[in-house]
């Protein structure tokens, strides 16, 4: 049991809770405004779906590299990896993705009955669709014939599905609206999130070349990707802020919902020791506290909107 809980990577589930946590609290925000209901029970559904979406894509990573040999050539990540390092076979692993995938769909039919029907039957139908894209996109990582991860549209993917998906659609979830300022939250995630694979590909940029593994980080090189990743971590504050900014708590002067600021001079530090590292190995750390910065990002603005009224 020991070898499955650590082949499903339990400290990158923060982050894929981040997005959940940012759409939905937002979406409790604005229907408290408007006098509408927030389920909580699409809350608790949307949450446990994200975690299996998250399950399922570590596992099909672990699978999908270990069966090309991927993991087999690093040497700071393949003992940790179930496939490679031999703990489970490949055939366990690949069970275990089918049984993911058919969980994942079961949790997805559950969390849309109970927030579209019977009102709202197309976007039923619509959510169904992008749970299915979902579940798809977290196999086609790695696994197939040409999984996207090895072809460097790893980052493009995570945004969508992490950020833009995983924010909006929680937030469509519980006000059945589209608002045009959420991308600004959704990209903030989404942000986080490539930051968090990028670091993953500038540890492994070696072993990644050597195994054919073409990632966004090892095209552009290590420098280049240096660079990406500051971007990443530079604007994910200043698009929350704008997303404050834009929805009158300046003119209202509501200070306290700017409470996400704080992060400021964490972001700035992680920035800094980031940026003094030398060998690619030494970012392995730096991927633990993206992840839960990117959590608290995700909690802190959610207080400040619901909690300081």
């Amino acid at each position: 049991m020991s070898d499955w809980i650590k082949a499903a990577r339990l400290r990158t589930l923060p982050l894929s809770l981040s997005g959940i946590i940012m759409g939905a609290f937002i979406a409790k925000w604005r229907l408290y405004g408007e006098g509408g209901i927030w389920d909580w029970k699409i809350f608790a559904l949307a949450l446990v779906v994200t975690l299996l979406y998250q399950v399922l894509s570590n596992y099909a990573n672990d699978y999908g590299d270990g069966v090309k040999g991927t993991d087999a050539k690093r040497a700071t990540e393949a003992e940790s990896r179930a496939v490679a390092s031999g703990r489970i076979t490949a055939k366990q692993m690949k069970n275990a993705v089918i049984l993911f995938s058919a969980l994942s769909f079961v949790a997805t039919i559950a969390l849309l009955y109970i927030a579209f029907i019977p009102k709202y039957m197309n976007e039923f139908y619509i959510f169904i669709g992008l749970g299915v894209a979902s579940i798809l996109a977290a196999i086609g990582y790695t696994v197939g014939k040409k999984p996207y991860g090895y072809m460097g549209l790893g980052d493009l993917f995570v945004f969508i599905f992490f950020g833009l998906v995983s924010v909006c659609g929680s937030y469509f979830l519980f006000t059945k609206t589209f608002s045009w300022d959420m991308l600004l939250p959704g990209t903030a995630v989404g942000m986080m999130s490539m930051a968090v694979l990028n670091l993953n590909n500038m540890r492994d940029i070696e072993s990644d070349r050597l195994s054919g593994k073409n990632s966004f980080a090892l095209r552009i090189g290590f420098k280049n990707a240096m660079i990406y990743e500051m971007i990443l971590l530079q604007l994910p504050l200043i698009l929350i802020m704008i997303f404050l900014g834009l929805n009158g708590f300046i003119q209202n002067q509501n200070y306290y919902v700017f409470i996400v600021m704080i992060l400021l001079i964490p972001f700035a530090k992680l920035r800094r020791k980031i940026m003094a590292v030398k060998e690619p190995k030494e970012l392995d750390p730096f991927l633990k506290q993206v992840g839960i910065l990117t959590f608290t990002m995700a909690v802190l603005t959610a207080i400040g909107l619901n909690f300081f009224k």
